[in-house]
């Protein structure tokens, strides 16, 4: 059973996401995966290197991240760049993750732009985390210290909240309380997991 997990930022799609690895569902985050890839030692980090320079390392040798990203967020060309570095090599552990899955397991994609990527039908089920931008808004203020401006620019390059909810296939709202999330997210993987025992 192979599901994808999405919802819009400060949506908490990753306590979604642990509360589904504690349920037994194998989790699958791209973006950790991309952050391990090019770890200090990796083949990644050394074509990451090949490509930009050894300027974009902290000196222990480590991604100097808000550099990098500060690079490729105004260069479309290096962002290809590192995409074409960093994809292919994200996809292998993808696969080998999947593989080493056990039979009849949820495997749970967390990828933060699902709707946007065109892929979600690609999933047996989708799971979005769903809460109004307004929320999102007070949670990045509230949480992470942003400008309201910020916060709402950051919104708006995402997916509306209609598209998202377009391709879900299960919806988990995240207005309650931890408890209520808990609750919702039980049912959800109850549901998820009938069809994958039956099969």
């Amino acid at each position: 059973m192979q599901v994808g997990l999405t919802g819009g930022i400060a949506s908490g799609k990753s306590t979604v996401s642990a509360i589904l690895a504690e349920l037994g569902a194998v989790v699958i985050d791209a973006d950790k995966l991309a952050r391990e890839v090019v770890e200090r030692g990796t083949p990644g980090l050394a074509a990451v290197v090949e490509a930009f320079g050894e300027g974009l390392l902290t000196p222990d040798g480590d991604l100097d991240r808000p550099s990098m990203g500060a690079l490729v967020f105004r260069d479309e060309a290096r962002r290809r760049t590192l995409e074409s570095i960093v994809h292919p090599l994200v996809f292998e552990r993808i696969v080998a993750l999947e593989e080493e899955a056990p039979e009849g397991a949820v495997v749970v994609h967390d990828i933060p732009l699902l709707a946007e990527s065109g892929r979600a039908d690609t999933f047996d089920a989708v799971v979005v985390v769903d809460v109004p931008p307004e929320t999102q808004v007070e949670r990045m203020l509230r949480d992470r210290g942003w400008t309201r401006e910020d916060a709402e620019s950051r919104i708006a390059s995402q997916a509306s909240r209609e598209d998202r909810l377009a391709v879900a296939t299960h919806v988990v709202d995240n207005t309650g309380s931890r408890e209520d999330l808990r609750r919702r997210v039980e049912e959800v993987y109850a549901e998820l997991t009938g069809p994958a025992r039956a099969s």
